[in-house]
């Protein structure tokens, strides 16, 4: 059977390492966001698993979210460190 070029593009953007499927809807790769956005390791975690919520595993997308809640807490609880040290 011959697949049509958006099946082929499909398969491409599906690939498990390099573009996850899970991560690469809505028109933007959330690393190519965090990316451009110039995020720090935690903002780049909470968006991350905000994108994914639900995705790739729709079991797991309330795990997902208290993930992103942790590393915006960690980040939180830094930068109030770092204010009370100065």
């Amino acid at each position: 059977m011959k697949k049509t070029l958006e099946e082929k593009m499909d398969a491409v953007l599906d690939d498990p390492v390099s573009h996850p499927a899970h991560y690469c809807d809505g028109g933007i790769e959330t690393l190519d966001f965090i990316v451009a956005k110039k995020l720090d390791f935690f903002l780049g975690q909470v968006c991350k698993y905000i994108s994914r919520a639900g995705k790739k595993d729709p079991a797991k997308e309330l795990e997902d979210l208290k993930k992103a809640q942790f590393y915006l807490n960690r980040k939180i609880e830094l930068m109030e460190e770092t204010q009370h040290e100065s």
